[in-house]
């Protein structure tokens, strides 16, 4: 006989991965910035299509903010942190904000 020992601390390993917490990219009005400009971000950065990103600025107009879409931590954060700082490269106070989906 091999001389085997077995611990069994009565726990069982059943932890199975999860699926990541995914975030809000959002897109914050201001009055500044003009409306061609914030549809020409949101179809570079975030792959939209002319009449979902016309859609998104005109909600965030009309509201404050609009939910631009959903992804990953790491995936929101790079979008928005890419999103604004185009905004900033040509001059425009636009602002994209991240933030947990509840």
């Amino acid at each position: 006989m091999k001389n085997e020992t077995i611990l069994d601390d009565g726990l069982q390993n059943d932890l199975k991965p999860g699926r990541p917490r995914l975030y809000k990219a959002i897109l914050v009005n201001d009055d500044y910035t003009p409306r061609e400009f914030v549809v020409n971000v949101l179809r570079a950065e975030f792959r939209l299509a002319d009449e979902q990103a016309t859609k998104v600025m005109s909600t965030a107009h009309q509201r404050g903010a609009c939910v631009v879409a959903v992804f990953t931590k790491d995936v929101a954060e790079a979008k928005v942190i890419s999103a604004t700082d185009a905004a900033r490269r040509n001059g425009f106070p636009l602002l994209f904000t991240s933030e947990p989906e509840e």
